[in-house]
């Protein structure tokens, strides 16, 4: 055979071959497309821009998502945006809520889960004035105590019954104005907010009383990562790699505060709310405390499940859900992980 037939008897197979594997390849091309723009996610937390979310808006702006092959989408929370609804009509992926929310959410008939734990301590406490005669517990016996008006009060009462307390509680909005002018003996707050502007207002710590619950055996894990089981069924890996993403970002956050603290700025001026940059470093330090507190035995991803009967119950007993959901059933840790400042 001349070396000319060879050529074009080997130019015939190769075409041949070529238009065997061209439809696996496109398929292949396809299947690579079609899982690449299944990586597309969209994020809501539950409030406002705040340090409160600093570990996500961190591991946005650092590319963090982009490495784990996530193109995410933050869009911002609120009352004007319930995180939940978003969830619930499909409008988000991953979102975050308290625990007590999520669980009440979930007994009532939505297929949420949890995927991540991120808050391993509560963050509520009441807070008092020594010159109102209040140093332990059992002082507040009697006093007004203010709780805010539009929230689920069954964290208060069960931390009053469980230390014997009769009080008088005092709806108030999300503001320390009554307590600050002596209208309340104490109030309810967050420790990352209501009693940072407190001690903000001319009020120095070592005037105050502060009864962290965690600290009175009433811990109650507040910031967790959910998506619906729908989501996980469809995209384990999305999922875990999400929750990877986020705890990467959180433990940059920490390491690198006014980076962060500078980041949240950014969020906050995108959606019109009132910046204060050392109001949020002192966030930014508490959040720190609550995921990841020295000495913890759980790590930042971990849900126990002590702690989630405990939530459970105290909505169980006040009757906002008429049945504990499966803890089982509820919780799929993703990736549990040590944060450490």
């Amino acid at each position: 055979m001349r070396p000319t037939s060879i050529i074009y008897s080997t130019a015939v197979v190769l075409t041949a071959l070529f238009l065997v594997l061209l439809p696996a390849a496109a398929s292949g091309v396809a299947v690579a497309y079609a899982q690449n723009a299944s990586r597309r996610a969209v994020f809501i937390p539950q409030w406002h821009p705040q340090s409160q979310f600093a570990g996500y808006y961190m591991a946005y702006e650092i590319g963090i998502y982009k490495k784990y092959g996530i193109d995410l989408e933050i869009l911002d929370g609120g009352p004007s945006a319930p995180a939940v609804k978003a969830l619930e009509e499909k409008k988000a992926d991953f979102v975050t809520l308290q625990l007590s929310a999520a669980i009440e959410r979930r007994a009532k008939g939505v297929k949420l889960i949890n995927i991540a734990q991120i808050s391993q301590r509560s963050a509520i406490l009441i807070v008092a004035k020594k010159k109102s005669g209040i140093k332990e517990v059992k002082d507040l016996n009697g006093k007004h105590i203010g709780f805010w008006r539009t929230d689920f009060d069954g964290i208060l009462r069960t931390f009053l019954h469980k230390h014997n307390l009769k009080v008088q509680t005092v709806p108030i909005n999300y503001t320390v104005n009554l307590f600050l002018l002596d209208g309340i003996d104490a109030m309810v707050t967050m420790w990352y907010n209501e009693y940072y502007k407190i001690i903000n207002s001319g009020l120095d710590e070592d005037e105050l009383v502060k009864f962290l619950f965690f600290e009175h055996d009433l811990n109650l894990p507040e910031d967790g990562i959910y998506c619906l089981e729908e989501t996980y069924n469809r995209d384990p890996a999305l999922c875990r790699d999400f929750v990877k993403a986020s705890i990467e970002g959180w433990i940059y956050a920490f390491a690198h505060e006014e980076q962060a603290v500078e980041a949240v700025l950014k969020y906050m001026n995108r959606a019109h709310v009132t910046a204060n940059k050392p109001h949020q470093r002192w966030m930014l330090a508490r959040m720190c405390d609550i995921i990841s507190p020295q000495n913890s035995k759980s790590s930042i991803g971990d849900l126990l499940e002590p702690d989630y009967l405990r939530v459970a119950s105290i909505l169980s007993e006040f009757k906002v859900i008429d049945s504990i959901p499966d803890f089982k059933t509820f919780f799929i840790n993703q990736a549990a992980k040590d944060v450490k400042k």
